[in-house]
C-alpha cells in the first residue's frame, strides 16, 4: 500500500508533462492552414505540450513562411506573437528530451525567425547540440553546421570539431546533399589536403545524386568558390545539373549561380544563353524593388538593347523605394553594363549619397570605383566620401581595411594624403601580404602624381613609404617557402609598381619553387606568365614537362591558359611538337563543348606558333559555329567583343596564308576596311630606287580571293621584274617580352605573313629608335636610309 501511494504522485507528474497520446494534437497541427490556427492550439494545450509537439509546431510555422513570397512573409509578426514566446520557453525546458533531429531542427527554425545568436535559447540549444555532437548522424550534423555558419562561427572550435568528425568518417558518408552542406560550412578552416579529399568524395558521389538536386550542385560550386579552386570536372557536372533544371530555377537561384561563376571565373556559354532567355521571361513578373534590383543585376550585363532599356525604366520608376544596399547593387551592375544613362546614374547616386554614412569601407570603395568609371562628377558627394573615408582610416588598425580606405581616397579628385596618414600606412607595412602592398603602392603613386601636378611638390614621406614598400615586397618574396601560398598572393597582382619593382623577384621565387608546379596549379602559373609578359624559359619548360607527364589529370578547359604564354611570348619548349600535339589531342573530344570564344582564342594562339590543327580549324570555320559565336558576342562587353572579332580575323588571315590547302575562305574584307590601318610600305626597283606607289600593293587586309598553291604566286603579283616590296614597321615596347628584347608572337606572326605576301619586312625596335645614338633627326634619317636602301645608300 505504501509502495502504491509512493508511486502515484510520480506517475501524475509524468502524466502532467507527457500526455499518454500526443498523436491527435500533432495531426491537428498538420491540418492547420495558417499561423493563427497553430497559435490557437498552443494556447489551449501549452501545459500539456511535449517536446515532439513543440518541434512540430515550430516546423509548421516555418513551413507556412516558406510557402509565401518575399513580399508577404510575416516573420516579424510571428516572432513577436505571445504564443511564439510560449513555444520558445517550452523549447528551453524540454530540449533535454528532444531527439537529435528535433533539437537541431528547433535551433534552425528559431534562427530563421531572426532570434539572435546571443539569445539564451539559442545558446542553450547550441550547448546541448555540442554535448551530443559525436552521436549525430550525417544529416543532423550538416544542419547543425549550417546553423553555426548562420551565426558566423566558421572559425570556431565547435566548427573545427565538426570538421574533424567529417574527416574521420568521410569514407562512410554516402549522402552528397548532407556532405555538400558540411563542405560549405567547414571550408574556411580545412587544409588543402582535406579540401582535395572532399572534392574527390563529391566527385565520387555525384552520380548517386538525383539530377534535380540543384541546391546540392550549387553548394558544391560554392565550396569550390570558398576554397578558390576552379576544379573543372565538378564545375562542368554541376553546370549540367543547372542546365537540365533551367525551367525550374527561380531568380534567387540564378543570381547565386551567376555570382559564384563570376567569382570562379568559370564561363559557360550555354548557361548564359539559357539564363538570359529565362530571366528575360521574368521581366513582366516583378514589381517589388528587391526582386527588380536582383533581376537588373543578373540580367542587365547580358541583356540586349531593348531589355536594358526596359530594366532601366523599371528601376527609375521605383528608385524612390530603393534601399542603400539595393542602390549599391544597381550602381555595380551599371558599371558592368558600361551604362551612360545620365538620368539613372544621377538618381542612383542621390540614393547612395543619402545612405553614405551607413556603408562599410569596402562598399565605399565600390561606390568610388563605380563613380569614377561612370565619369560622374559631384563635388558635394566626393567631399562627403573623403570625410567618411578619412574618419574610418583614423580608427582602423587592420592592414587590409586600411589598404581599401587608402585606395579609395587615392581615386578621389583630390588624391592627397598628409604625413599622418602616410605614417599610418608605413606602420602597418610589416603586417601586409603582397596584395595589400600592391594596393598601397598604387595609392601612394597616385598621390605622388597628384602632388606633383597640382601642388608642384612631392613630400619626402611619400618617397620613403614607396622605398619601404619595395623592401617589404622583396622580403616577403624571399621568405616564401610554398608555391601555393605564393600563388594566393600574386595571382591577382598588376600595375606599374608590381611590374617595375617586384616582377623580376617574383619570377625568381617561382623558379625557386617550380618543383611544386603540378596539374592543379599549372594553368594558373601559365596565366600569370602570359599576363606579365616575362619570358622565363625554365618556367615554361617546367610547365610543358608537367603537362606532358600529367595531361590526363588536366581538364581540357585549362588548355588555353596553358598554351597562351608560349603563344604570347613566342617560345617553343623542348619537344614542342609533342607538347602541342598532346594538348590538342586532349582537346579534340571537347571541341563541341568549349565556348566559342575559347575556341577562337585557342585557334589564334596556336596560329601564332605556326600550329594549325585541322579538326580545330574545321570546327571554327563552320556556319553553325560562327552563328553560335555571334550569339555569344551579343552577351559580352563591347571591348571584349571587338577583341574576339580581331582575333577571328587574324586567325582567318593566318589560315588563308599559311594553310591554303584547307580551303578556308577569307571573309573579313569588310571588317578590315572599317578597322584596319595599313602598314607603311614602299616599292624599290632592282637598283634599290623607290618606284611610284600604285596598284602593286597587296596589304594584310586584301588577301587573294583564290586559294593559291604556293607563296611565290602571291609574292610575284603585279611587280616589275626585280622590284621588291618593303614593309616598314615601328615596334614599341608591347611588341617585346618585358625582360629581354625577344619578339612576341603577334609581331612575329605579322612579319611572317608580310613575307608570305612578298614583302621585305623591316622592323624598327623602340630601343634602337629611342636610343642616344638616334637622338637627332639626321641620325634617324641615316638609320632609315641604311635599313631601307642598304648600307652606303645616300
Amino acid at each position: 500500500m505504501l509502495c502504491l501511494r509512493a508511486i502515484r504522485p510520480f506517475s501524475w507528474r509524468v502524466f502532467h508533462f507527457r500526455p499518454f497520446s500526443f498523436e491527435p494534437l500533432i495531426s491537428q497541427m498538420n491540418n492547420c492552414t495558417d499561423e493563427e490556427q497553430i497559435f490557437g492550439l498552443i494556447e489551449k494545450n501549452k501545459s500539456l505540450l511535449s517536446e515532439k509537439q513543440v518541434g512540430c509546431a515550430l516546423s509548421m510555422l516555418w513551413q507556412f513562411q516558406k510557402q509565401k513570397t518575399s513580399s508577404v512573409k510575416n516573420v516579424d509578426c510571428v516572432r513577436n506573437h505571445p504564443q511564439f514566446l510560449t513555444l520558445c520557453n517550452l523549447a528551453t525546458t524540454k530540449m533535454g528530451f528532444m531527439s537529435d533531429s528535433t533539437l537541431v531542427n528547433v535551433l534552425y527554425i528559431i534562427q530563421q525567425f531572426g532570434i539572435e545568436a546571443h539569445d539564451s535559447l539559442v545558446e542553450a540549444l547550441v550547448t546541448e547540440a555540442w554535448r551530443r555532437l559525436e552521436r549525430f548522424d550525417i544529416s543532423v550534423l550538416s544542419k547543425f553546421s549550417s546553423c553555426l555558419a548562420d551565426q558566423h562561427l566558421h572559425y570556431s572550435p565547435l566548427m573545427g570539431k565538426i570538421a574533424d568528425i567529417v574527416n574521420r568518417n568521410l569514407e562512410n558518408i554516402q549522402d552528397l546533399r548532407s556532405l555538400s552542406v558540411l563542405m560549405v560550412s567547414i571550408s574556411s578552416l580545412i587544409s588543402q589536403r582535406f579540401q582535395e579529399k572532399l572534392v574527390n568524395k563529391a566527385e565520387l558521389l555525384f552520380d548517386t545524386m538525383d539530377s534535380s538536386q540543384v541546391n546540392t550542385a550549387r553548394r558544391i560550386v560554392q565550396f569550390l568558390r570558398n576554397i578558390r579552386y576552379r576544379y573543372y570536372p565538378l564545375l562542368e557536372r554541376c553546370n549540367k545539373v543547372f542546365l537540365s533544371n533551367m525551367n525550374h530555377l527561380d531568380l534567387d537561384s540564378i543570381s547565386k549561380i551567376l555570382s559564384l561563376y563570376y567569382s570562379l571565373q568559370f564561363h559557360s556559354f550555354e548557361f548564359i544563353l539559357m539564363t538570359k532567355k529565362r530571366l528575360t521571361e521574368m521581366i513582366p513578373l516583378f514589381d517589388h524593388p528587391a526582386s527588380c534590383v536582383k533581376l537588373f543585376v543578373a540580367l542587365g550585363p547580358m541583356a540586349g538593347p531593348e531589355e536594358k532599356k526596359q530594366l532601366k525604366s523599371t528601376i527609375l520608376l521605383m528608385s524612390e523605394e530603393l534601399t542603400g544596399q539595393q542602390a549599391l547593387a544597381v550602381m555595380g551592375a551599371m558599371e558592368e553594363m558600361e551604362s551612360r544613362n545620365s538620368r539613372l546614374i544621377k538618381k542612383i547616386t542621390s540614393i547612395l549619397h543619402k545612405h553614405l554614412d551607413n556603408y562599410k569601407p569596402v562598399e565605399l570603395l565600390r561606390i568610388t570605383q563605380a563613380l569614377t568609371f561612370l565619369h560622374f562628377q559631384s563635388k558635394e558627394l566626393f567631399v562627403r566620401l573623403r570625410e567618411l573615408l578619412l574618419s574610418y582610416l583614423k580608427v582602423s588598425v587592420i592592414p587590409s581595411e586600411i589598404s581599401i580606405l587608402v585606395y579609395a581616397l587615392s581615386m578621389l579628385p583630390s588624391a592627397h594624403l598628409d604625413e599622418v596618414r602616410m605614417s599610418q600606412i608605413e606602420a602597418v607595412l610589416p603586417q601586409c601580404d603582397l596584395h595589400d602592398l600592391n594596393i598601397f603602392a598604387a595609392s601612394v603613386l597616385r598621390c605622388i602624381q597628384y602632388d606633383h601636378m597640382y601642388l608642384d611638390n612631392i613630400p619626402g614621406k611619400q618617397l620613403k613609404v614607396l622605398q619601404k614598400l619595395d623592401h617589404y615586397g622583396h622580403q616577403r618574396l624571399q621568405e616564401c617557402k610554398s608555391l601555393n601560398l605564393l600563388w594566393e598572393e600574386v595571382k591577382s597582382l598588376k600595375g606599374d609598381w608590381f611590374a617595375d619593382s617586384l616582377l623580376e623577384e617574383t619570377v625568381v621565387t617561382l623558379q625557386r619553387l617550380m618543383d611544386e608546379i603540378n596539374y592543379i596549379n599549372v594553368a594558373g602559373i601559365a596565366s600569370f606568365i602570359s599576363r606579365t609578359n616575362y619570358l622565363s624559359t625554365s618556367l615554361l619548360d617546367k610547365i610543358a614537362s608537367v603537362v606532358l607527364q600529367q595531361i590526363e589529370k588536366i581538364h581540357p578547359f585549362a588548355i588555353l591558359a596553358i598554351i597562351l604564354p608560349f603563344s604570347t611570348l613566342n617560345y617553343d619548349p623542348p619537344q614542342w611538337d609533342e607538347f602541342f600535339g598532346t594538348c590538342i589531342q586532349h582537346l579534340n573530344s571537347y571541341l563541341s563543348v568549349l565556348d566559342p570564344l575559347v575556341l577562337v582564342f585557342l585557334g589564334y594562339s596556336l596560329a601564332t606558333l605556326q600550329y594549325f590543327p585541322e579538326d580545330l580549324l574545321k570546327t571554327i570555320f563552320n556556319i553553325k559555329f560562327l552563328a553560335r559565336l555571334d550569339s555569344q558576342l551579343e552577351l559580352i562587353c563591347s571591348s571584349l567583343n571587338m577583341t574576339v572579332q580581331f582575333r577571328l580575323m587574324e586567325l582567318n588571315r593566318a589560315v588563308c596564308l599559311e594553310c591554303p590547302e584547307y580551303q578556308i575562305p577569307w571573309f573579313h574584307d569588310r571588317f578590315c576596311q572599317q578597322h584596319y590601318n595599313k602598314d607603311f610600305e614602299c616599292i624599290l626597283d632592282k637598283r634599290r630606287n623607290p618606284l611610284p606607289y600604285g596598284s602593286h600593293n597587296t596589304t594584310l587586309e586584301k588577301l587573294p580571293k583564290i586559294h593559291l598553291e604556293s607563296n611565290t604566286q602571291i609574292a610575284g603579283s603585279r611587280l616589275p621584274p626585280g622590284a621588291e616590296k618593303i614593309a616598314l614597321e615601328f615596334l614599341d615596347s608591347r611588341a617585346f617580352c618585358r625582360n629581354i628584347p625577344h619578339l612576341k608572337g603577334k609581331s612575329a606572326m605579322k612579319k611572317r605573313h608580310l613575307e608570305i605576301l612578298g614583302y621585305h619586312v623591316i622592323q624598327i625596335p623602340h630601343f634602337e629608335w629611342n636610343s642616344m645614338a638616334l637622338s637627332t633627326r639626321d641620325a634617324r634619317m641615316d638609320y632609315l636610309r641604311e635599313r631601307i636602301f642598304g648600307e652606303g645608300k645616300s
